[in-house]
């Protein structure tokens, strides 16, 4: 598993322990609680004055006025009670709280943030690639054209590169039972070597004097074949898998890359010259 895919599994942990937190604060907090507490006085005197004046006032009536009159006074019409004739509210609207709505909104909100992010991770572990685009399968060109390159007439090897593939393409010179290859890298006598050192992916260059590959970042060095020969590298330089098309196109399969560790038995010369590195 590559480095990519490791701090991907490790941010979508991150997302889902953050989403539960973010659950259970939600949920802890919820519920409608009565409020409790005491009222101060002018609170409680306001109350007071409001309902005295609610009450029924009757009108003072004088002994006279009343003998002086046949018809009796009216008595006064009690003032509405706007408690009593507030509009009724249902239960749905009173138990949305200031609180439950924006536990819901948070929860709506990463939500959301968690679909976009699942999408992003499969797009970056299952991505769409183009036809003939790095990690797919490449042509690198007619085969029989690509070996009258490759072979120089002192016996000099200058490999071939494939910018679309970033791979080198060069001659297998050696027996196959006795090396690490198999018929999977080595295809009709060539092998595709990628171009990305495997101590920290600088690109690697071709020394045409020592005939090998040189990497200028931190020293390490390769021969023709790809394998190990000094500096920090772990490994021998990565490879692709090979096939030849019915019409004589090498392909070049940049959607694996095949690792072999360093070979005691080497099959090509290095140094055959002076090296590059300073």
């Amino acid at each position: 598993m590559s480095s990519a895919q490791i701090f991907a599994l490790a941010a979508v942990a991150v997302a889902v322990l953050a989403a539960i937190g973010i659950f259970a604060i939600a949920f802890r907090r919820g519920g409608d609680k009565a409020a409790v507490g005491k009222l101060d006085r002018r609170t409680l005197a306001a109350d007071r004055k409001r309902l005295k004046e609610l009450e029924p006032v009757g009108a003072a009536v004088s002994p006279e006025s009343a003998s002086s009159t046949l018809e009796p006074t009216p008595e006064p019409t009690p003032a509405a009670d706007p408690l009593l004739t507030r509009p009724e509210v249902s239960e749905e609207e009173y138990g949305v709280t200031r609180r439950s709505f924006f536990g819901k909104a948070i929860l709506t909100v990463f939500g959301v943030f968690l679909l976009q992010f699942a999408l992003s991770g499969l797009a970056f572990f299952w991505p769409r690639l183009k036809a003939g685009a790095f990690g797919s399968v490449i042509e690198g060109g007619d085969l029989n054209e690509i070996k009258l390159q490759l072979l120089n007439s002192d016996g000099t090897v200058t490999p071939f590169f494939v910018p679309a593939a970033q791979a080198y393409i060069v001659p297998f010179q050696g027996e196959l039972d006795r090396s690490q290859f198999d018929d999977v890298v080595v295809a009709d006598g060539v092998m595709a070597l990628w171009q990305r050192c495997v101590h920290l992916g600088c690109r690697v260059p071709v020394c045409d004097s020592s005939q090998g590959f040189e990497c200028p970042c931190h020293g390490s060095k390769y021969n023709f074949h790809g394998e190990y020969q000094a500096g920090p590298a772990p490994r021998n330089l990565d490879r692709f898998s090979l096939a030849v098309s019915d019409t004589g196109q090498l392909l070049i399969d940049t959607g694996g890359v095949i690792q072999t560790a360093r070979a005691k038995d080497k099959t090509a010369d290095y140094p055959q010259g002076p090296s590059c590195l300073a």
